[in-house]
């Protein structure tokens, strides 16, 4: 399988099974309209008014060494190891939900502007603390765990973060352990005295913020309905600056009401940001603030125009990174993750204030997906469990057949089952902004390999 492509000027091939990437003359690109279907003189017969014989049999003669290598048209070596591919569960990292409650009211919030739907609560001490033992039980052999603290906003409850930590500290001694915690913030309480904690004990920072002023502000209001843009950007400012502008990003959300969401990246950008996430909102029909099919062009538009600009501002020393344009393509995921994804359900879960254990956190507040609570110590639902690592990119039909099947790993869980019910079954909007993506991520490899 190949997926071809034009973008800014330039011919793009990617080989799906090899993971190959080339930049093609015109003559060879068209060329590949036809390959597989026809012969090489039925080829040359279709594109004869358009190139020179010659030029036409020397492309054939080109592609055909690439596919003889390799390279192109490959088949896929790993549909048939999917089975030796599963092994006992191992619990990697955990998202603890330090706080169902926020200060602020998000209008796009799928936590229900913090509670999950339920009570406002708070997490105690016990339950993080049983919450690290779980981690190191379940955790196997694994020396470095993840930690996220997580919200409703977990400053609220900053006192029993930093007791957790305290605990993780000391056990990860006994236990040849090394845990890495992030913290994910609105900013609202962010000042001189936990900034200088966060930065001394938290590997990583997310920073939440939409873009400019008056998206921000429209979306991520306080309980009063008044912004929060003026308040935040002073603190995230510094604590990227503090952090040599590395193991943090800002974190934002465009929705229908700003389908440019160009500009907020570029804005994050021009206000020192280093490390930036502006990712589509995941809404179904009727909030007014989802996206639809119908917003696909526009969007595709901004993706691109964005990649463009990217390349610009990097190569002219305004460098910084847009975190759906990474990808390495040496050293990349390994075959196991791209073929099984983020690992929720089995290698990532999620723990609410009260202990209870989800697949993820925008499970949390479903009770089908329910596993059990970290006081028991272990996963008490298997099914669900083996529900998600018996997901992969060969049981999803549509994942089968697409050609970004090894760079989005099946897509989010939770989206596909909040919108189709079945975590096999993905988001459709979701996945062509991902097609997207992947193809702009690409396309600036392409033109930081060949300095074009």
């Amino acid at each position: 399988m190949i997926h071809k492509y034009k973008m800014h000027g330039s011919n793009m091939v990617v080989d799906v099974n090899s993971g190959s990437l080339f930049v093609f003359d015109d003559i060879s690109f068209d060329i590949l309209d036809y390959y597989n279907e026809y012969s090489n003189e039925d080829i040359i017969k279709k594109l004869s008014d358009k190139y020179d014989k010659k030029d036409i049999e020397e492309a054939l003669n080109e592609i055909y060494e690439l596919k003889s290598k390799g390279l192109l048209y490959s088949k896929d070596p790993y549909q048939n190891y999917v089975p030796s591919f599963e092994t006992e569960p191992v619990v990697k990292a955990l998202c603890l939900h330090i706080s169902h409650d926020c200060n602020l009211r998000c209008k796009y919030c799928f936590a229900s502007t913090g509670n999950f739907g339920g009570d406002r609560t708070m997490m105690n001490k016990e339950v993080g603390f049983s919450a690290i033992d779980f981690l190191l039980k379940n955790s196997k052999g694994r020396k470095n765990l993840e930690v996220d603290f997580f919200g409703g906003e977990p400053m609220i409850n900053f006192d029993v973060v930093k007791e957790i930590v305290a605990y993780g500290r000391q056990k990860e001694k006994e236990y040849n352990k090394n845990f890495r915690f992030t913290i994910t913030t609105n900013g609202l309480t962010l000042n001189e005295e936990n900034i200088r904690y966060i930065n001394e004990n938290m590997h990583n920072i997310v920073l939440s913020i939409d873009g400019r002023k008056e998206v921000n502000d429209k979306m991520r209001v306080r309980i009063d309905g008044t912004g929060c843009y003026d308040d935040i950007l002073p603190n995230y400012k510094k604590i990227a600056n503090m952090r040599g502008q590395d193991n943090y990003y800002v974190r934002g959300t465009f929705t229908s009401e700003n389908l440019d969401f160009s500009e907020d990246v570029l804005h994050l950008a021009d206000e020192g940001f280093e490390q930036i996430s502006v990712e589509p909102v995941v809404l179904k029909d009727g909030t007014g603030f989802e996206l639809k099919e119908e917003h696909l062009p526009k969007l595709f538009s901004e993706y691109e125009k964005l990649a463009l600009e990217y390349v610009k501002r990097r190569r002219d020393g305004r460098w910084f990174n847009f975190f759906h344009f990474m990808i390495d393509l040496s050293q990349g995921p390994c075959v196991i993750k791209r073929i099984t994804g983020c690992g929720a359900g089995h290698e990532y879960l999620a723990i609410t204030p009260t202990g209870d254990i989800y697949p993820c956190h925008q499970f949390v507040g479903n009770d089908k997906f329910k596993m059990g609570n970290v006081k028991e110590g272990k996963v008490v639902n298997n099914n669900i469990q083996n529900y998600f690592r018996n997901s992969n990119i060969y049981t999803k039909d549509e994942c089968k057949k697409c050609w970004a099947k090894f760079y989005c790993s099946g897509g989010c869980a939770a989206n596909a089952y909040n919108f189709n019910e079945d975590i096999n079954v993905p988001y459709k909007v979701g996945c062509e902004l991902e097609k997207k993506r992947v193809e702009c991520a690409l396309w600036i490899k392409a033109q930081e390999m060949t300095g074009q």
